[in-house]
């Protein structure tokens, strides 16, 4: 018999790569989605998955609507993928990221818990609950969180209480501490989409400049559609626990942009980008790097997507958008 999986936040960038693989595997798929008046599926139509997956409406800021929505899937597994994800928003909503990020994966387990308490549950954990810590060079799971944002807070809290509930009531609860990783269909709003959709602009004639923030910054960056796989194997695992997912390399953003340039075909990317301090955090994560050899010695699991090759596929599919629109357009 297929298993069952609800899959939330189906129509962000993690949801749709997921279900695709979920549903490659042959198992039924929940979507949970937010209560809109006229939702968004261009990420799971980009995957041509729209039609497979059971969509269900859920609020995670809502314990009553949760219940309702794992009575309703009886899910084999749960992956909590659905947040307030944007860091740099997170000072000017930082109640609402609170709610969502850490209230709702409290509000999850309890309905796991009180509904379907053999369940296994991953949680979207992220490399942001590090912040400055940094030991050896590198973040793996022993490092200390020490968060730089109501983001990074709010996911901290998420963390223990996922740990809580493994610890408390035996359940099988798994935190997957995945760092930065992108696709095509990233929001907009990251500086990695940002980045690449900005260059087709450019390259279209569509835009004259590109506006970032810091390009010092470091960070470790995978690519989606690997990472999901990850997410996966932690709930097949003979046990549940806690896992680092990362490339175990680091790149500036000054890095991203030139290559992303480079894959457009256009030299000189300095004359393009202007420096503008309102996309600046008021206080920056200076450097990422994950050490994902737990990973990969318990789960058998490595990235497949070099950092050269996501750009790259990032910034073509950004070109196809702006050629498509173009030629509707005419």
């Amino acid at each position: 018999m297929a298993k069952t999986a609800l899959v939330t936040g189906i129509l962000g960038q993690d949801g749709p790569y997921l279900a695709k693989h979920l549903l490659d595997n042959g198992y039924k798929v929940y979507g949970m989605m937010s209560r809109y008046s006229n939702p968004n599926f261009q990420n799971t139509d980009y995957l041509g998955i729209s039609k497979d997956i059971n969509f269900i409406e859920g609020d995670l800021t809502d314990e009553s609507s949760l219940m309702g929505v794992v009575k309703h899937a009886r899910p084999d597994e749960v992956y909590n993928l659905a947040a307030q994800s944007f860091v740099g928003s997170s000072w000017e909503q930082a109640k609402h990221t609170t709610e969502v990020n850490s209230l709702g994966v409290l509000y999850m387990l309890n309905a796991i818990k009180l509904l379907s308490p053999t369940t296994k549950f991953y949680q979207a954990s992220t490399s942001e609950m590090f912040g400055t810590g940094i030991e050896n060079g590198y973040q793996d799971e022993n490092t200390q969180f020490h968060p730089r944002s109501p983001y990074g807070v709010s996911k901290v809290y998420a963390y223990w209480m996922t740990v809580n509930y493994r610890e408390s009531f035996g359940m099988f609860t798994c935190n997957g501490i995945l760092f930065n990783h992108e696709s095509p269909i990233r929001g907009i709003q990251f500086v990695t989409r940002k980045i690449t959709d900005g260059v087709a602009k450019i390259k279209h004639g569509l835009a004259k400049e590109l506006r970032l923030g810091n390009l010092d910054a470091k960070r470790d960056w995978g690519f989606a559609g690997d990472y999901v796989e990850a997410m996966h194997l932690m709930l097949q695992a003979a046990e549940p626990d806690d896992y680092v997912v990362a490339t175990g390399e680091t790149h500036t953003v000054q890095e991203f942009v030139e290559l992303a340039f480079d894959a457009a075909g256009i030299s000189d990317w300095k004359s393009y980008i202007t420096i503008d301090p309102r996309f600046k955090r008021p206080a920056e994560v200076p450097n990422l790097l994950g050490k994902a050899e737990k990973a990969k010695k318990q789960l058998g699991w490595t990235p497949k997507v070099t950092f050269p090759e996501l750009v790259k596929m990032m910034v073509e599919a950004d070109l196809k958008r702006y050629e498509i629109q173009k030629r509707n357009s005419a």
